[in-house]
């Protein structure tokens, strides 16, 4: 399937846990003060790519603890994204997406694909950048409005569930 990408960064550590391949959409309508890809905004920049393409960067990388979907506005293009989603599942990887919109509002999406990625992630890191909220001390996310949702919990309990990371 056919989707519009700014970039990929094979071995991240940074964009979720463990060793990841991060993929960042092209395209995003929030435009967000501050934000971190703002080359990512415009949904005719980047270049067009099939999804089989990173599902091969995928099997070609025994090392990847995950997938993350980024961008961009990963919901702005969530049949793409879901295809490589349970793609990434299937090979027994957790998948994180990040969004600016946030959990409560996309469970009321009647959009079949984002309620999918929403069943299909493990994580969603959710809400808009917010330049005066912006820490650098947060894991995996830019400003403190921010939340890391743990779908599958939160699926089991009818509301936004907090994911936290296991510390040895």
């Amino acid at each position: 399937m056919k989707f519009r990408v700014n970039g990929i960064m094979n071995d991240s550590i940074v964009d979720g846990p463990g060793l990841r391949l991060a993929v960042f959409v092209q395209g995003c309508g929030h435009g967000c003060l501050g934000c971190h890809n703002p080359q990512t905004h415009d949904p005719q920049g980047g270049r067009e790519m099939d999804t089989a393409d990173v599902l091969k960067l995928v099997k070609e990388n025994p090392l990847l603890d995950g997938l993350t979907l980024s961008g961009g506005e990963p919901f702005e293009q969530a049949e793409a994204c879901l295809v490589m989603a349970r793609e990434a599942k299937a090979r027994g990887l957790n998948v994180w997406i990040y969004s600016g919109y946030t959990y409560e509002a996309l469970k009321k999406s009647k959009e079949s694909a984002v309620q999918g990625l929403l069943d299909t992630c493990d994580v969603l890191v959710d809400g808009p950048f917010v330049l005066p909220q912006r820490s650098l001390e947060l894991d995996f996310r830019g400003s403190a409005n921010q939340r890391l949702v743990d779908l599958k919990e939160s699926g089991k309990q009818g509301q936004a569930v907090l994911w936290q990371r296991v510390r040895w």
